[in-house]
């Protein structure tokens, strides 16, 4: 196959392209803003591109006509979405709408990677089949790119995900893993939520899982996050563990002490057993990520 994976600068992209794609016989064609920021492998073709322009999206699949497409470009960051709409509609909607557009006239597959936070937080961990009530605009962008995604009238799925961490190739942007490590190790307070749960995915676990999808061209909704229900507390007494560092400078607190501009779900986290089931998905539990990621900031 000849596949294009957008967001390839971005955490999963990155994923994707160092422990997915070499070890495939197929092409990609990887894409994101600006310059690539990976290291460049055999049978990986880097084109910049920005999806909320609909003729570069057009003209790029007249040149490469991609048999299968993992859509992990997106405007993410939650409270930047919810003070600017306008951007957030732009990148999240219109841009998969621009690429639903192009890949009607080669059928392709079509995979969107979307979030837990279309759902409302009141009743988590959720299913596939549960009803989506977003409490924030990232959620409703995100959600509404999915109806599209659904209506295109081509073979498509939908991986949700929560919470993303890991080590990226480029070590420009940080998460939360390496953010709690940063901050421990110099010394410093972390103050972290004790009254919100997720089920915190591993960007490789979740580049596996869009593959097993993509390979096994399997349709519909899949729920691709990790096995472990935490808080932010949780996670960051655990990386305090697995690295060595004072866990008594983590401090729990209650999401109402931080003034954010967007509201966060308080319980969401999502059910895998369908993707377990079905395209035999097998995450890392929070604990055993970690060691694999110490294992990789330690290699210089």
């Amino acid at each position: 196959m000849r596949i294009l994976l957008t967001g390839a600068n971005g955490l999963l992209g990155q994923h994707i392209l160092t422990h997915v794609a070499p070890g495939t016989l197929h092409e990609w064609i990887a894409t994101g803003k600006g310059a690539c920021r990976f290291p460049n492998e055999k049978g990986i073709t880097y084109e910049s591109l920005d999806i909320t322009d609909a003729v570069a999206v057009q003209a790029l699949w007249t040149r490469y006509k991609p048999d299968a497409v993992i859509h992990a470009a997106a405007m993410t960051h939650v409270d930047a979405c919810e003070q600017q709409k306008q951007v957030c509609w732009k990148t999240n909607v219109e841009g998969t709408y621009h690429l639903l557009q192009a890949a009607r006239t080669t059928e392709s597959f079509f995979l969107f990677v979307s979030t837990d936070f279309i759902f409302d937080g009141e009743a988590g961990p959720y299913a596939e089949d549960d009803l989506p009530d977003p409490v924030n605009y990232y959620g409703l962008s995100k959600l509404c790119a999915e109806q599209l995604v659904r209506c295109a009238g081509i073979p498509w799925a939908i991986a949700r995900t929560v919470l993303v961490y890991g080590n990226e190739t480029s070590r420009e942007k940080s998460n939360i893993v390496r953010w709690i490590v940063q901050q421990l190790q110099q010394g410093h307070v972390v103050r972290m939520v004790n009254d919100q749960w997720r089920t915190p995915t591993w960007a490789a676990d979740l580049a596996s899982g869009c593959w097993q999808i993509v390979s096994q061209r399997a349709q519909g909704i899949f729920h691709i996050a990790g096995p472990d229900m935490l808080t932010p507390y949780d996670m960051a007494m655990e990386i305090a563990r697995v690295w060595n560092l004072p866990a008594d400078l983590v401090q729990p607190t209650d999401s109402h002490t931080f003034r954010q501009p967007a509201r966060r779900p308080a319980r969401t986290g999502l059910i895998i057993r369908k993707a377990v089931q079905e395209i035999g998905y097998r995450p890392h539990t929070f604990a055993e990520s970690l060691h694999i990621i110490r294992k990789q900031l330690m290699q210089p």
